[in-house]
């Protein structure tokens, strides 16, 4: 099946091949590579296609009912819970990056074994923007894993859940890790409050809702210190109620959406993320413990939380504040991690955080528990978007230098939503680049924010475009990713 006298205009991925019980599978594409088939020989009930072809072959779109007979076949292609491995989400807006990032894996010895990755992950903001399913993200994974031959565990993240109707139809494609993000719950003016305004607040907490009160929780914190490994946390009054009035309607509403999953899955295994990054403070040590003390009284079980940590981690570049204290800040908090877990670390709007990661695996090093690596949950997304558009400038410059100009235009209004500093005066106009240079600008900290966070718009006008350049070219994009996640694993493997 693998020459060309065996499937005429049609070239075989070699990795993809695969014998099972008889039949054998693997994807192959045209001479531009614009069309990709599942090619089936042997048993093939359950896949569209056409066919037979010269030794009996059927050819297979790559559709959702294929993806779906193929995962019913292969089972390394279900996604699954994948614990406390160290684990890598990868993002891909354009649903064409994850034969680049199973390979950026596999360029590490071992790698495969060492970092899990999470190759279908989008939010229900990112969907919405590029006009893309849970099941079409999980299915465009699907291919790509299949294509490289993938056979490790693997996930697939629902992506900042905020409300019950969003976790449905990601139950429902076949997801196994549930990130919920209760941000419009937290109360970022807690850290403000008089004492008068505060005392007011915690009353008025849904206690309910907390299966809890005052009393009880006060009898909890104020007792007696808690333990961080041999440092003893004093939390004092005021500590614990600001602690409870930003995180109190967060916790209660992060029940609700576990609780909601679990109905939703009844004894399917999967694994949750909680998240509180997206707020305008950060959370402290003390807050840190409220969280994880009260979600596991009410019975949730978590595999990483991210906190909101100190300093800025702004999307697309590198963070942004005191290295010194991000680290004793961080460590900390992995101690609670320990404490009260185990469970990972999660950084989010993680792309591109290298002065962080060599920190982020030092400090929550897992060897000590029987662990294999760090207990850390990397997350990225728009970083392979940004590596798609330096793919497109190095090939087509023309269009990069039209989604650049149409990046600037949809700028200020596009940034509404993200909690970005680039500004326009620093990206340089189309017109003075020279071409050779074009794939440059993605080192430019305003170049690479202001392309990051107008991708919906950019889609929108040339998603049909930019997918052809990419599809002709995919293994300029593969290596380019290739390249890029490098700097992002190899701190968390050495």
């Amino acid at each position: 099946m693998a020459g060309p006298e065996a499937l005429p205009g049609w070239a075989v991925r070699p990795h993809s091949m695969v014998e099972v019980a008889g039949t054998t599978f693997c994807l192959a594409a045209n001479e531009d590579g614009q069309s990709k088939v599942l090619v089936v020989r042997g048993e093939s009930r359950g896949f569209e296609g056409t066919g037979p072809g010269p030794r009996g072959e059927l050819l297979c779109p790559l559709n959702r009912a294929n993806a779906a007979a193929l995962r019913a076949r292969l089972p390394w292609l279900r996604p699954v819970p994948l614990g406390l491995r160290t684990s890598v989400g990868f993002g891909d807006r354009l649903g064409l990056a994850t034969p680049g990032h199973a390979r950026a894996i596999r360029q590490f010895p071992g790698g495969e074994g060492k970092i899990a990755g999470v190759f279908a992950q989008q939010s229900v903001r990112e969907n919405a923007r590029t006009g893309r399913t849970p099941q079409e993200v999980l299915d465009d994974a699907t291919w790509g894993l299949f294509q490289e031959g993938w056979r490790e565990p693997w996930g697939a993240d629902a992506d900042h859940l905020k409300t019950p109707t969003d976790v449905d139809d990601f139950a429902a494609a076949g997801y196994t890790f549930f990130t919920i993000d209760p941000g419009t719950h937290v109360d970022d003016k807690a850290h403000d409050l008089p004492p008068a305004a505060l005392e007011a607040r915690v009353r008025a907490l849904p206690w309910d809702a907390l299966e809890d009160s005052l009393g009880d929780l006060k009898r909890r914190y104020l007792s007696e210190p808690f333990d961080l490994e041999g440092s003893a946390l004093n939390i004092d009054t005021e500590q614990l109620w600001r602690g409870a009035v930003k995180y109190g309607r967060a916790v209660a509403h992060t029940v609700a959406m576990y609780r909601h999953i679990v109905s939703r899955l009844g004894d399917r295994a999967f694994e949750l993320e909680v998240s509180v990054d997206e707020t305008s403070n950060s959370t402290t040590v003390a807050e840190h413990v409220y969280i994880a003390r009260e979600l596991r009284r009410l019975g949730v079980r978590w595999v990483s939380l991210a906190p909101r940590f100190v300093g800025r981690f702004e999307k697309g570049v590198d963070y942004i504040g005191d290295l010194g204290v991000f680290s004793a800040e961080f460590a900390r908090h992995a101690a609670v991690s320990r404490v009260l877990g185990p469970y990972k670390l999660s950084l989010h709007s993680g792309s591109d955080k290298f002065s962080v990661y060599p920190v982020a695996a030092r400090l929550t090093d897992g060897s000590s528990m029987g662990l294999g690596g760090p207990l850390v949950h990397v997350k990225t997304a728009g970083t392979s978007y940004l590596e798609a558009l330096r793919a497109t400038a190095r090939v087509d410059g023309e269009l990069f230098r039209e989604i650049l100009t149409y990046a600037r235009e949809r700028y200020e209004h596009d940034r509404m939503t993200y909690h970005v500093s680039a500004t326009l005066a620093r990206v340089p106009s189309v017109d003075s680049v020279k071409s050779a240079d074009l794939p440059l600008l993605l080192e430019k900290f305003d170049a690479r924010q202001v392309m990051h966070v107008t991708f919906g718009s950019v889609l929108d006008r040339f998603g049909d475009r930019l997918r052809e350049t990419l599809r002709k070219n995919e293994e300029i994009y593969a290596t380019v990713l290739e390249a890029h996640f490098r700097r992002h694993l190899a701190p968390l493997l050495s």
